[in-house]
């Protein structure tokens, strides 16, 4: 290599603002895009985080109440009709409309454990829907943001060509920065896709986890009702 050529070289900044900076406007763009994707898919990650946790915690606490031998109607009473916590709002609504299918001489209105099932499950999709909520985001971070980033690198380099032709000269002063500039953009989509991915995975899961707990509750809660529906 031409001292001249290393010297120039060297003189170049190729600090990530520096890359930033002397990128085109399109390919700024894209990289501006992709962080903002990127800190998006971290503050959902963290919330998710923090809300499973208090999910898990509501229903360990809920769960011990629930079968410490403590009268149905008597906890019922305790939590009221509109509670906080998920799995209190499932056997809320179990509860409500157990005591609705009474009528006023105390017999059942017939179909009461479909309905009593019915209002339970929409409790639960009410719950997926909160949980789940956010995760398509991840998911679509995690399969979009390297293409993006994709994107801005072609864009990139077909301006670093452009700018070759102009000048006409390939050595390493006037090749290497624009190069440096367009796979910063492939990196930065990386950056804000394989978190998203793999967490979106973990997240799900959880989330499965949780509201088949939910599920599970309601069938066990439900097989306690039908028990008093047959006596």
């Amino acid at each position: 290599m031409e001292p001249t050529t290393l010297a120039a070289a060297q003189e170049i900044d190729f600090s990530l603002l520096s890359l930033f900076a002397r990128a085109t406007l399109t390919v700024q763009v894209v990289m501006l895009g992709l962080l903002v994707m990127s800190f998006w898919s971290w503050a959902i990650i963290i919330q998710k985080h923090i809300l499973f946790r208090a999910s898990r915690k509501e229903a360990s606490v809920f769960d011990r109440a629930f079968w410490s031998g403590e009268p149905l109607d008597e906890l019922f009473e305790k939590i009221g009709p509109a509670p906080d916590g998920p799995s209190e709002k499932i056997f809320a609504s179990g509860m409500l409309e157990w005591r609705r299918s009474h009528r006023s001489d105390g017999g059942l209105i017939a179909g009461a454990q479909a309905r009593i099932d019915r209002a339970m499950d929409v409790a639960i999709n009410r719950e997926a829907e909160r949980l789940n909520k956010g995760l398509s985001f991840l998911a679509t971070t995690g399969s979009t943001a390297p293409f993006i980033g994709l994107f801005g690198t072609i864009w990139g380099i077909k301006h670093s060509f452009e700018q070759i032709a102009i000048s006409q000269n390939t050595n390493l002063a006037v090749v290497a920065p624009g190069i440096a500039e367009a796979l910063l953009a492939t990196g930065i989509g990386l950056i804000a896709a394989i978190p998203a991915v793999v967490f979106y995975n973990k997240l799900n899961s959880d989330s499965e986890h949780i509201l088949g707990g939910y599920e599970s509750f309601a069938d066990e809660f439900a097989t306690i009702l039908s028990r008093q529906l047959d006596a």
